[in-house]
């Protein structure tokens, strides 16, 4: 017997195309798709208007595990995947201690597999504690799992390590994963420079502070031959600084997240820490801009940058709490309302940059195809609904999203043929 998912609009992100068609999964893999197979023997979920989908893989979460699991840890990150109909998932490496050991990528491997609920892959750090002054032995931790490298949360100040870490990991197939900040011009500040820093009375972190370093690491990428993944993109100039470097064969690929296309830096004065993230909600021309650059392939991938804190954490005054939101429970109602709404973008385009162009920096696959993983997601495009924190899986309740009405809600996650989420 197996699960027949019947009536649904297929998404191919591959090939870009919708088709209706039930699909049969046994034995945890697709075992036939079809515009009608028959439901005698198997248990079957109706997904009449909704599209059906490979499973959405983020290549950019702050899981906290080890060492900060009062924040979020594996299982409860896991469990907010699966409602948020991601399969696969890579964690960032800022975790205490960093996870710059072969053993701390088996920790991970092995607790993601234990929750059972996505698949989560470790990123490696790029150096040694993150502290900027040494390279990690990459190739130890390549071979225990690790699915790219970076010291996202801190920037590498250096740009000969940089450099080096570009080409090593070149070596090994993996990218290098850039959080582009001039540290010393941003401290810790809590929101953009601008008309909201002066309301606020508060410094702020200028756009000139990322796009200098994205500038440096697209310089270092064409030099060197290695592939530089610039993450979470928030200004206008980092969008025409990757969109030439492209232009010129760089290998270069870049993500954002849905709030820097949906949101400005007035939003702090509405939400106030909800809306802290670093990088920060930046200008409307930002927002465009970074818009732009997802409907023209600039920025090649969607990322939540799910960053859970504490609610004792996130209720200091906005000086003092942590820059992080989470994001994997509403990712794809803020893309579908935000992007294919309003049409800008079709279901299958951003359905590739929440599955196809990720997996492919990871060195993963997306299942489109009959012999192919049972790893799935369905969501009804008709259903609007308001962001209640509250009613997350996940441990954090901080998002600028909290409050808002979305369009678009996942109904169903399956993971090796087994269902890890139904509404």
């Amino acid at each position: 017997m197996g699960i027949l998912l019947k009536n649904g609009r297929f998404v191919d992100p591959v090939s870009e195309t919708v088709t209706p068609l039930d699909v049969l999964v046994e034995a945890g893999r697709i075992a036939a798709m079809a515009p009608s197979l028959p439901s005698e023997g198997h248990t079957v979920t109706d997904l009449s208007g909704c599209f059906l989908c490979p499973g959405l893989v983020d290549m950019h979460v702050h899981f906290r595990d080890p060492g900060l699991t009062y924040k979020e840890d594996i299982a409860s990150g896991s469990a907010a995947a699966a409602a948020g109909g991601f399969t696969d998932v890579a964690c960032m490496p800022n975790t205490k201690p960093v996870l710059d050991t072969p053993e701390l990528m088996e920790y991970v491997i092995t607790k993601g597999k234990a929750a059972g609920l996505c698949h989560v892959h470790p990123i490696g750090a790029v150096t040694l504690g993150q502290a900027g002054a040494e390279l990690t032995d990459m190739e130890t931790l390549a071979a225990a799992g690790a699915v790219a490298f970076s010291d996202d949360g801190v920037p590498v100040d250096s740009a000969k390590r940089v450099r080096d870490a570009l080409k090593r990991a070149s070596k090994l197939g993996k990218a290098v994963i850039s959080h582009c900040e001039d540290r010393e011009m941003v401290q810790n500040y809590a929101v953009n420079e601008g008309r909201v820093s002066e309301i606020l009375g508060l410094p702020g972190r200028p756009a000139i502070a990322e796009d200098l370093m994205v500038a440096r690491d697209l310089m270092l990428a064409e030099e060197t031959g290695g592939h530089i993944h610039i993450a979470h993109v928030s200004t206008a100039g980092s969008v025409r600084l990757i969109r030439e470097a492209k232009a010129r064969g760089v290998r270069a690929t870049a993500e954002t997240c849905p709030q820097y296309f949906t949101f400005t830096e007035e939003e702090l004065l509405k939400k106030g820490t909800d809306a802290r993230v670093n990088p920060p909600l930046r200008t409307e021309a930002d927002r465009q801009a970074v818009r732009s650059g997802v409907l023209d392939g600039t920025l090649d991938c969607i990322v939540t940058d799910h960053a859970p804190h504490s609610p004792e954490e996130k209720a200091r005054p906005l000086p003092e709490a942590p820059s992080g939101m989470v994001g994997l429970e509403t990712s794809l109602a803020a893309c579908y309302t935000a992007l294919c709404v309003p049409g800008h973008l079709t279901v299958p385009a951003l359905i590739r940059k929440m599955t196809v162009h990720p997996a492919a920096l990871l060195g993963l696959s997306v299942s489109v195809r009959p012999g192919d993983p049972a790893n799935l997601m369905a969501f009804d495009p008709a259903e609007t609904w308001t962001v209640e924190p509250e009613k997350f899986r996940t441990r954090g309740r901080s998002t600028v999203f909290s409050g808002e009405t979305l369009q678009g809600r996942v109904k169903l996650t399956v993971l090796e043929g087994t269902i890890t989420y139904q509404r």
